[in-house]
């Protein structure tokens, strides 16, 4: 369901996008495993900057506070612990950009497909829910971009359905609804399937509305394979306990966007935000914190999509 990473280049119809899943509901917990499970971390807290705050909107600076919609069944980047919070890379950044605005951060759990329509509509202020920047999604809102992830592929352990990452024709293939990889099976993977003469992925993809719900089908063998963003795959294959399994390389890294209203004063604010962090050393202490380290970036800027 997420806006996650998008296949840019296909050069030959087997260039997959590939990616693993969430981890199963019970096995999504932060507390789950001390020695497997990220988050268990503190992390510094940052002080205001007066010179950001003062970008802020008066409506958002009189209210004291950030609503920040995520669709929190993505681990680790958001999804809700065994006490029912919802935590990950993005909620603490998303706590740690409000703060360094001068303000809180009230996160809410919202359908991944309700949160752009919520974010131009006033509902929230911010959508952090490991949205890929694209260009489509920059014609309606700004995206500040913080992180860096592509799309990796998930199998049970062993591969009992012998899927080809290049090649997932025929195969039955679990995807969130609303993500690039849902996209990219109808629009790029099963034409190129048909014009191979070969069996296209059923129904587009069996398409979840939460993540959980795709490493589940996974798990339980009714599809074969998984796609999903890297971070998330890898995360899957830890937490699953050996039910899972990585396959193929990682294809299409592109920046993640945190979602803010077009041409909102607050889209320049949230940046400035994200850049302090990056300077302080708040940033990397939180993507270390998850785990999640390698999708550093060396810049923020707004609307960094690459395609």
């Amino acid at each position: 369901m997420r806006t996650r990473t998008r296949r840019s280049d296909l050069a030959a119809f087997g260039a997959l996008l590939v990616a693993g899943t969430l981890v199963v509901t019970g096995c999504s917990s932060s507390s789950s495993s001390k020695s497997t499970s990220p988050g268990s971390s503190a992390i510094p807290t940052p002080s205001a900057v007066a010179s950001l705050a003062a970008q802020l909107p008066a409506d958002v600076k009189s209210s004291g506070k950030l609503v920040v919609a995520s669709d929190a069944s993505y681990a680790p980047n958001e999804f809700k612990d065994a006490g029912g919070n919802i935590v990950g890379m993005d909620v603490d950044m998303a706590k740690a950009v409000a703060q360094t605005l001068g303000l809180t951060a009230e996160v809410q759990n919202a359908d991944f497909t309700s949160i752009i329509p919520g974010i131009t509509a006033n509902k929230y202020q911010l959508g952090m829910s490991s949205f890929t920047d694209t260009k489509d999604r920059e014609a309606t809102v700004d995206m500040v971009t913080y992180f860096s992830a592509g799309t990796s592929t998930a199998v049970k352990a062993g591969n009992p359905s012998k899927v080809d990452p290049t090649d997932l024709c025929g195969k039955k293939v679990a995807v969130q609804t609303g993500t690039t990889q849902a996209d990219e099976i109808k629009n790029v993977l099963n034409p190129a399937c048909q014009k191979a003469g070969k069996p296209t992925i059923p129904n587009d993809g069996d398409k979840f509305d939460l993540q959980t719900d795709v490493t589940q089908a996974l798990v339980a063998g009714r599809d074969d394979v998984m796609l999903a963003d890297s971070p998330v795959v890898d995360y899957a294959v830890q937490q699953t306990g050996g039910q899972l399994e990585k396959i193929g390389s990682t294809t299409d890294t592109a920046p993640y966007g945190i979602v803010v209203a077009k041409n909102s004063p607050l889209t320049k604010a949230v940046q400035g935000a994200v850049t302090s962090l990056m300077a302080n050393g708040v940033y990397k202490a939180i993507l270390t914190k998850w785990g999640v380290q390698a999708g550093a970036i060396d810049q923020s800027v707004i609307n960094g999509a690459t395609s």
